[in-house]
């Protein structure tokens, strides 16, 4: 029996271990949105895709794939979708290399304030929905550049619900403002979203391997 597509990504995120060295094991993760990253020309990255530095250079466009609600639940999904924001990070667990990840975690990424436009702009509740960025990013997105000789990397993407209420941000000062090489090592993106009050509730990843020496 096929898993269904929300067991899927925590399956795939144990397969490649993302669980628990971005992820951890306890209290468990229960994701409740879908989305992939689509880079320019149309390259979709989707759990386990293997995609070339070459692929990634350009701040990707983030896809939210529209949940079937049921029940009594379908009308709250639904009112409540265009009002939700959403923060993204992404991260790299293998820096500077899965051998030696003395510098995990590299923080490749941040942007708050990601709104998911509302399913009723899309009658046919199939297609993915391009993530609205209501704001520049607080880490300046940095493309993949796994050092040479150093493996495939995993470049993971966690995808946090903001509170309710007044527009989150991040304050200024924060790490995670540092956009220096060294400012983004050794960063912590679970321990992230449990400083500011985010719930986890979608992830997704890519690998980029590196070039031999």
């Amino acid at each position: 029996m096929a898993l269904d597509p929300l067991s899927a990504v925590v399956t795939a995120l144990k397969r490649e271990s993302i669980i628990p060295d971005v992820i951890p094991e306890k209290p468990g993760f229960d994701p409740t949105v879908l989305f992939s990253i689509i880079y320019s020309g149309g390259t979709e990255a989707v759990l386990s895709t293997e995609l070339s530095r070459e692929d990634t250079l350009e701040e990707p466009e983030i896809n939210f794939t529209p949940m079937v609600a049921s029940d009594e639940s379908a009308g709250d999904s639904t009112s409540s979708r265009g009002e939700t924001s959403y923060t993204l990070v992404m991260t790299d667990p293998d820096a500077p290399s899965k051998a030696d990840p003395k510098y995990r975690q590299f923080r490749h990424w941040v942007i708050t304030g990601l709104q998911s436009p509302a399913t009723s702009q899309n009658p046919s509740g199939t297609a993915s929905l391009i993530a609205l960025k209501t704001r520049a990013s607080t880490t300046p997105y940095r493309p993949p550049g796994p050092p040479p000789g150093s493996g495939p990397h995993r470049y993971c993407f966690l995808l946090f619900q903001e509170p309710t209420g007044d527009s989150f941000t991040i304050p200024e000062g924060a790490k995670e403002r540092g956009a220096a090489l060294e400012e983004r090592r050794s960063w912590n993106a679970f321990e992230f979203g449990t400083q500011y009050g985010l719930k986890l509730v979608g992830a997704n990843y890519f690998i980029v391997k590196s070039v031999d020496v």
